[in-house]
């Protein structure tokens, strides 16, 4: 059975899945829980604290889940096929969105950016592996800023997240669009050496 600080921690993302952050308060957190609310503060100090330590622990979570299908992966295609799968899979669990809401929250409330921060980067950090991985032997690799792809990436991934919210048939359409650039990318790949140093040569140019 779960420790009561467990419990609240999971409570805690449950209540911004469920209530966004407007509806997340020491009572609805620990009527999720099942505890008294003092316990918050007892365990956390305040919600605040809370909320951030259930970001990086969810993330921990999530990620633990993932982790041999990132490391599976071998090509951009692969990679891609994996974004669209946990896209769907995070949705229906709402971690995302509970990520999303603490994002939102973090513009107006200093003390949860550090946590909301180092949960992402745990994400980020998945990707940036997983990408260098993919396109060291592509010729786009010299040319390509894997840790900021990784970030823009994962950032593309909590936009889509909201936006397939509102727009469903637009999100979708966006991931068919990362598609095509993976099909460039996988053509690149398969072209042979002499294609592939005239195609280095012209991105040097323009880079």
């Amino acid at each position: 059975m779960a420790d009561t600080r467990t419990k609240l921690l999971e409570a805690a993302l449950v209540t911004l899945r469920k209530h966004g952050m407007a509806g997340v308060s020491a009572r609805t957190i620990a009527a999720e829980a099942g505890v008294n609310q003092a316990l918050v503060f007892y365990h956390f100090g305040s919600v605040d604290q809370l909320l951030a330590a259930a970001c990086e622990h969810g993330a921990q979570q999530r990620i633990a889940l993932y982790r041999a299908r990132f490391a599976a992966v071998t090509t951009l295609r692969e990679l891609l096929d994996l974004g669209r799968s946990l896209h769907a899979e995070e949705r229906a669990e709402g971690s995302v969105a509970a990520l999303a809401q603490l994002l939102a929250g973090s513009q107006t409330d200093p003390k949860l950016v550090p946590a909301t921060t180092t949960g992402l980067n745990l994400w980020i950090e998945e990707v940036e592996r997983a990408l260098g991985r993919v396109l060291a032997k592509s010729p786009l690799a010299e040319f390509v800023d894997v840790p900021g792809l990784a970030k823009a990436t994962a950032a593309a991934f909590v936009g889509l997240e909201l936006y397939e919210g509102v727009d469903p048939e637009g999100a979708n359409h966006a991931f068919d669009a990362l598609e095509g650039l993976a099909t460039l990318a996988t053509a690149l790949d398969d072209m042979g050496p002499l294609v592939r140093r005239a195609a280095r040569a012209r991105l040097r140019r323009h880079s």
